[in-house]
């Protein structure tokens, strides 16, 4: 079922931190902080989510103890959608120190009225080779009308096949995760939220305004 794509992170400290980001009396730098804080804990959920096995080390004291690996860890790959993914993907980072990142710029269209006729274009794209045993992140703040979101899946698709392909945001609305999953089923969503209206403008509606000019003024 396409609910099982959609993982909405409820930890307090996550809701909390939301919570301030949602709120217009909060100021740039505290705002910028909240993102970065996010994408770490959004790493932590991420890699909840991932396989495991069971190993056995020796401790300093010649003892023999269970543990785990994450495989996978080592295989990380980060789309950052630029401006406004750069606090989301510095938290992510955090989680994922040895992460590989792809880079996107897109600019929003708005051709005339209504949010069917906003579109994004890519005007720069770099990705690293993708294999099949990497995990991709797209980190982009809001999932709005979706169409960002699948211009960078189309650029990872060029790059390979991935193992999982994952979207981190911190809010999205029905619409637009409807669209992404009507191109992509394959891919897996991690949010804070899903706010249910985006406005004329194609703003998500509570939402929080717009992520980049909020963390950078």
């Amino acid at each position: 079922m396409l609910e099982e794509k959609i993982h909405v992170i409820d930890h307090p400290l996550a809701q909390s931190i939301l919570t301030s980001l949602r709120d217009k009396n909060t100021d740039q730098i505290t705002f910028r902080k909240g993102v970065v804080k996010v994408g770490r804990l959004m790493g932590y959920e991420i890699i909840r989510s991932m396989t495991h096995e069971e190993v056995i080390v020796e401790t300093p004291l010649g003892v023999k103890a269970r543990g785990i690996r994450i495989p996978d860890l080592d295989s990380i790959v980060i789309v950052n959608i630029l401006r406004a993914a750069m606090p989301l993907v510095e938290g992510l980072l955090k989680a994922f120190p040895l992460a590989r990142q792809g880079v996107m710029a897109v600019q929003r269209i708005e051709e005339k009225e209504g949010i069917e006729n906003i579109k994004a274009v890519k005007y720069f794209a770099k990705m690293p080779v993708i294999a099949q045993d990497n995990t991709v992140i797209i980190a982009d703040p809001m999932l709005a009308t979706g169409s960002t979101i699948i211009e960078a899946i189309k650029e990872v698709r060029k790059a390979g096949s991935p193992k999982r392909l994952l979207v981190t945001s911190i809010i999205s609305c029905e619409y637009g995760i409807k669209r992404v999953l009507e191109y992509d089923r394959k891919i897996e969503l991690f949010t804070l939220a899903v706010d249910k209206e985006l406005n004329s403008k194609g703003y998500i509606v509570p939402g929080l305004g717009d992520a980049g000019d909020r963390s950078f003024g």
